[in-house]
């Protein structure tokens, strides 16, 4: 057996393919390996025996590498007259149409990027420009989310995700039954929620479909809510309905920093939980609240809230909520009355949690996962790119490379 001949079962070619000549060549600052690949003579013809090949068009892929060498294939592939005397070219085995590089090769690269690895990492690794592999990426990944199964959904979480520093956002809507991301899309605005129903319904969930939807207090996603999903029940986000109540706390905190210097750097004593505070720092806390007791008295309302969010009745909830904003106002606290006017506003939305109980805890879960990649590859000027990689992590994809035969 020749070395023609090994690598053509290496490559699995089968008829009418071979491997015609193997030859190191000097590349750039190694020998390269070059394989070039040719077609069995006489087998694109017609039924009278006739050849069928029209010219040839010479090609050449990046293959993976044969040991440390690169390695390349050419073939002069066939253009074929067919029987409605059109010229078309012949599809090869072992690469898509219009890729310069080879399935085995493409699918490497993609292995790596599941594997976490930023593409530009990838592309260092293996010694090609990262735009050749982001277009290896998408290709791949357009694929696998054409064809994912996003029908029959009910229940819908929203949110959005920074793709870089500043005000750039993406919306990212969840499948709360699966925990997967099923669409994302650019901005934060009502015509986000549009653009994620028109997605669904090419998918085959209808906007009347979806029952429950989980966003935050943001008016525009209120809005598209209320716009395209009319059948859904909103329910506000547990975890930025505690953090507008973080904030009320800590807007109190400031204000009796200015009269009480012992409250500096106090910050987060009184926005953890307990399990996350040390012996000293609870000791250090308590002191502050025994001193002060407008702060004493916002810290236990707040700890109070969070029994909101353990009862399973709603009629006992909407009781508890109505109960705990009364207190508040005898309280006379600004800024606890300023939230407790927002609670107010979105009645409904939040008590639907006692009889829905979801939240956007999974989207959060799947934000950072999204911020460790956007770190990784330290933030991404392309949305596009940056749209398809929350896909990857979050979507739960399934990828089907077409491997040729061997």
């Amino acid at each position: 057996m020749n070395s023609e001949q090994i690598f053509q079962l290496a490559l699995g070619l089968n008829e009418p393919w071979c491997v015609s000549k193997v030859e190191f060549l000097e590349g750039e600052g190694q020998k390269e390996l070059h394989l070039t690949i040719d077609y069995k003579i006489g087998f694109f013809v017609d039924k009278t025996g006739k050849s069928t090949v029209h010219d040839r068009v010479e090609r050449k892929w990046r293959h993976q590498n044969f040991f440390e060498h690169k390695c390349y294939l050419h073939c002069k592939i066939p253009r074929v007259r067919t029987l409605e005397n059109k010229v078309e070219q012949v599809s090869v085995p072992w690469a898509r149409e219009g890729s310069g590089f080879t399935l085995l090769f493409e699918a490497f690269s993609m292995l790596l990027i599941e594997q976490e690895m930023p593409v530009n990492k990838v592309g260092k690794v293996i010694g090609v420009y990262p735009n050749r592999i982001w277009n290896i990426f998408n290709y791949w990944l357009g694929i696998a989310y054409s064809d994912a199964d996003h029908g029959n959904i009910s229940t819908l979480g929203i949110d959005e995700t920074s793709s870089k520093k500043g005000h750039d956002y993406i919306t990212v809507a969840v499948d709360m039954k699966t925990s997967r991301v099923v669409h994302a899309t650019e901005g934060k605005g009502a015509d986000t929620i549009t653009k994620i129903a028109d997605y669904l319904e090419t998918k085959g969930t209808l906007r009347e479909s979806i029952k429950q939807v989980c966003i935050d207090l943001s008016p525009s996603f209120i809005s598209g809510v209320e716009s395209e999903f009319s059948n859904a029940q909103i329910v506000f986000d547990r975890y930025h309905v505690k953090a507008l109540l973080n904030k009320s706390m800590d807007d109190l905190r400031k204000q009796e920093l200015k009269a009480h210097l012992m409250l500096k750097g106090q910050k987060y004593l009184f926005l953890k939980n307990d399990k996350n505070m040390t012996v000293s720092q609870k000791i250090q806390r308590d002191m502050s609240l025994e001193a002060l007791p407008r702060l004493g008295a916002a810290y236990r309302l707040k700890i109070l809230f969070d029994d909101f969010w353990s009862i399973k009745s709603p009629q006992e909830a909407q009781g508890f909520l109505a109960y705990w904003c009364d207190m508040v106002k005898e309280a006379m606290i600004p800024q606890f009355e300023k939230f407790a006017d927002t609670v107010m506003k979105h009645w409904k939305g939040i008590t639907n949690y006692s009889k829905y109980h979801i939240s956007n805890g999974i989207l959060e879960g799947t934000n950072s996962k999204i911020q460790l990649a956007k770190a990784r590859a330290r933030g991404y000027r392309n949305k596009n790119n940056f749209i398809n990689m929350i896909y990857l992590i979050a979507g739960k994809l399934n990828f089907n490379y077409p491997f040729y035969s061997t």
